[in-house]
């Protein structure tokens, strides 16, 4: 027995994994261009079931450079791995690698800051470099919108300006981190599906990173996506690292019964070095939360929690078939509306 839930569950979530398209649409390496040690770690999210996996390559007010460079670094990495990992440009590449048992590596962008300085043309370099979504700000506002943590002016004309040429080049737009009345403009200017890559539902824990019913409807409502994450801080009070799963399942069931199976998905958001993590709450203090869970290596939900997620939703009562949609196909229906 794990967490409430039988073995036999627990068996039938395996098999439903085995079977099924696996998308996580966020993960974190360490941001360290000269320094791969962590790498090899990619491997637990393989050995999770997972089939496509979406690494960032920087947020907040980090500048062009560093997200240049990690990368630049990353692509590296990867590329000389080709028995093991595939670099990602199409669904095609998606469905090779997964037939091949690699697994299918594609990036993302937390904030639009790289794009301040104007220079609409490096969303379709970065594009074309496998960045498949970026999101609009990092908690706090920036020259595109508002963040969830700052006083929320909306979508500025620069942030239109760089939502249009994501649609254009086909890279997803993603409202986590961002402010609310900023993530509702985003998604009547977008014309398509809008995401949160990785965003709880506010009804389940009420918290600034996590999202009202109202937003989830309509995320819904353009066709998006709504990522659930595996942190701690944003599942509940006090919630124990052995019960990270269960929280987990709690606010996908949540938002399936709000607004139906093709608009639930993951992002766990693992953080594979927390020493660095830690630097970063050290010395970007005003970028995250003010709080005490924020002063202290916060609690995340590994790769391996998938397992255990996908059981606590079908012992909820939720369908293979559902299950299947959020375990992958919900994002590849993204990836099959937006990606050019």
């Amino acid at each position: 027995m794990t967490s409430g839930v039988s073995q036999a569950r627990l068996q039938e979530a395996r098999e439903l994994i085995a079977r099924s398209l696996v998308w996580d649409n966020h993960a974190c390496m360490p941001l360290r261009p000269q320094d791969p040690s962590f790498l090899p770690q990619l491997e637990s999210v393989a050995a999770a079931g997972v089939d496509v996996v979406s690494l960032n390559i920087g947020f907040g007010p980090q500048d062009l450079e560093s997200h240049l460079r990690n990368l630049a670094a990353f692509r590296k990495w990867i590329g000389e791995r080709p028995d093991r990992y595939a670099l990602v440009q199409t669904l095609a590449d998606i469905d090779a690698a997964r037939a091949a048992g690699k697994l299918a590596v594609i990036f993302d962008i937390e904030g639009l800051a790289p794009f301040d300085a104007g220079d609409h043309g490096l969303v379709e370099m970065l594009a074309g470099l496998g960045v498949k979504w970026a999101l609009v700000a990092y908690n706090r506002n920036n020259a595109a919108g508002g963040g969830c943590m700052d006083e929320d002016g909306g979508l500025t004309e620069h942030g239109r300006v760089i939502v249009s040429e994501m649609g254009r080049v086909g890279m997803a737009v993603c409202c986590s981190h961002t402010g609310h009345t900023t993530a509702l403009e985003v998604m009547k200017a977008s014309g398509g599906p809008v995401i949160f890559s990785h965003s709880n539902a506010s009804a389940v824990f009420d918290h600034p990173r996590n999202i009202p019913d109202t937003l989830i409807k309509a995320c819904a409502e353009t066709g998006g996506v709504v990522g659930i994450n595996g942190i701690g801080a944003f599942l509940g009070d006090d919630v124990k690292e052995d019960r990270l799963a269960g929280a987990m399942a709690h606010h996908a069931d949540h938002m399936l019964r709000l607004v139906g199976a093709d608009h639930v998905g993951f992002g766990i958001d693992y953080v594979f070095d927390q020493a660095e993590l830690m630097e970063y709450l050290a010395t970007m203090r005003d970028t995250f939360p003010n709080e005490p869970q924020w002063r202290e290596s916060p609690k995340l939900a590994p790769p391996g929690v998938l397992t255990e997620f996908t059981a606590g939703l079908l012992e909820r009562g939720h369908s293979p078939e559902a299950l299947e949609k959020v375990l992958g196909g919900n994002w590849r229906r993204i990836a099959e509306t937006v990606w050019r």
